[in-house]
């Protein structure tokens, strides 16, 4: 989508209850959008006025649904508006079939706003109905029926944000030691208690292993180079696939006894060794080393 000389890009993300539309927020945030659920209508040009004193660029996404009665009488001047303060409008529009939705809202015991005594095919049915004209106006509409939500979530940013501005998976590598408990960020955690361990070499145990002598002894070791290797084989295999699912983070966490020696050599080699083959976001953090 070309930015052109607006002054900024405001995509409305509307659409029946259940349909996805906060993950696709979601996605538009962890995408660098300010993301607002449920703006009145009233406020959208207020807010962009407020904005625009800053005169960056806005992307902004915004949810507008039926939890706001005034959205439809309101929502045409509103665009019409927003469009003429210089700004490129978007309309999305998310849809499922009701036998979807309502499996959906069964599985999340969640009360459909429109129905908070219940009646949920009611609801269903006059939602689909008081949001036509919105839908009318829509620039893209999904139906999230059969979407998983990774491919929802690739489908809009396909159509509304371009490949070079997309955010790439954002991966830490983490060294910790198991005495001190387990890291409960961690995505994929690996165990190197099995490497010889320099604690119990009197010259090194009070060094950790940012320090060369320590990875030097950890690394001259055959099974811990090879390991290195299957590692980094692995993750170059998975780390696509995370980002093709959707995933914006993962923290790989590689642990010891302490979290001094062993697991921060590793974390240390497998961060550079991934520095000249991963194109994302890298972060080296070791949680166990004062």
């Amino acid at each position: 989508m070309s930015e052109g000389n607006k002054s900024g890009l405001v995509l409305v993300v509307s659409g029946l209850s259940g349909s996805g539309k906060s993950a696709v927020l979601k996605a538009f945030e962890d995408n660098g959008f300010l993301a607002i659920d449920n703006l009145p209508v009233r406020l959208l040009t207020k807010l962009l006025a407020i904005r625009k004193e800053s005169g960056d660029f806005i992307r902004l996404a915004v949810g507008m649904d039926a939890r706001e009665a005034e959205l439809i009488d309101r929502f045409a001047e509103a665009f019409d508006q927003t469009r003429a303060m210089g700004y490129e409008l978007k309309v999305l529009f998310l849809e499922a079939e009701d036998q979807v939705l309502v499996k959906r809202f069964s599985e999340t015991r969640r009360t459909h706003p429109l129905a908070p005594e219940g009646g949920l095919a009611r609801a269903i049915e006059l939602e689909r109905r008081s949001l036509a004209p919105l839908r009318e106006v829509a620039d893209l509409i999904v139906d999230t029926s059969q979407l998983t939500a990774a491919r929802l979530k690739e489908t809009v940013l396909e159509n509304f944000v371009q490949s070079s501005s997309r955010r790439s998976l954002a991966v830490e590598v983490l060294s910790f030691g198991f005495k001190n408990g387990l890291p409960p960020e961690a995505d994929l955690m690996v165990d190197v208690r099995f490497l010889p361990n320099p604690f119990y070499v009197a010259k090194l145990r009070a060094l950790d292993g940012r320090d060369e002598r320590v990875r030097d002894f950890v690394m001259a070791h055959r099974e811990a180079r090879e390991f290195l290797e299957k590692l980094l084989d692995l993750l170059l295999f998975l780390l696509p696939q995370y980002q093709k699912e959707g995933k914006s983070y993962l923290t790989i966490a590689i642990g010891c006894t302490g979290g001094q020696h062993r697991s921060v050599t590793l974390a240390i080699n497998l961060f550079e060794r991934l520095k000249s083959s991963f194109s994302g976001s890298l972060v080296l953090r070791h949680r166990d080393i004062v």
